[in-house]
């Protein structure tokens, strides 16, 4: 196997956070006169951070007020709805045992983040956590990218990202590694070809078996 390092990405990708995500957007935007936006409206928003997926509802005058709303009712029912993808504990398990370097690199508060991971299991198999607040940076600025290649002495070289959305694409272009997609999450297969994706699979069981190859 090439890949010595392997940055996972969140929601989307090893986790199914969407109801969750809903349920804080129908919580939030009705308080700052917005109408509660749909399930479809809040998945194609996501993926560059809370403060740009909150800007595509709300005015940046009220972004920062929406995002304190948001932020503390995630924190109430973070783990009420969230669940793993399938054959995300088997891939990170399974890859941990080959003696790779596992990481979550995400653009998910961080502390979120975390309580998810150890919530479902996936902790004991990641050697860091990365997430916003964490750093000033986020996906795809390659700061954030340099920053947790550091910290986990890796090489770009033999570092992959999986993901779910063009700004895993972007990031790891910017980061100088290889990007393979799953379409569990925000794009579909066209979408994410587009992008740049190095490959792109149906769901982590369909990438697991590519990797052991």
């Amino acid at each position: 196997m090439p890949f010595r390092t392997v940055l996972l990405d969140l929601d989307g990708t090893l986790v199914d956070a969407f109801t969750t995500i809903h349920r804080c957007y129908v919580h939030t935007l009705p308080q700052f006169g917005r109408p509660a936006p749909t399930l479809a409206e809040v998945r194609a928003a996501v993926g560059g951070g809370l403060a740009q997926a909150m800007g595509r509802f709300l005015p940046p005058e009220l972004v920062p007020a929406a995002m304190e709303v948001h932020l503390a009712h995630s924190r109430q029912i973070l783990l009420e709805d969230v669940k793993l993808l399938p054959g995300a504990l088997d891939l990170v398990r399974q890859l941990h045992a080959r003696g790779l370097t596992l990481a979550v690199f995400t653009n998910k508060h961080a502390d979120s983040s975390r309580r998810i991971c150890a919530h479902l299991g996936l902790t004991p198999y990641l050697a860091g956590i990365y997430g916003a607040g964490d750093t000033p940076w986020l996906k795809p600025q390659p700061e954030f990218a340099t920053h947790v290649l550091k910290e986990l002495k890796a090489d770009p070289a033999s570092t992959l990202l999986i993901g779910d959305s063009p700004f895993d694409v972007q990031a790891a272009r910017n980061g100088g590694f290889a990007c393979w997609c799953v379409t569990t999450g925000t794009h579909d297969a066209a979408q994410l070809a587009a992008a740049g994706a190095g490959r792109v699979f149906t769901d982590l069981h369909e990438l697991g078996l590519a990797l052991a190859r």
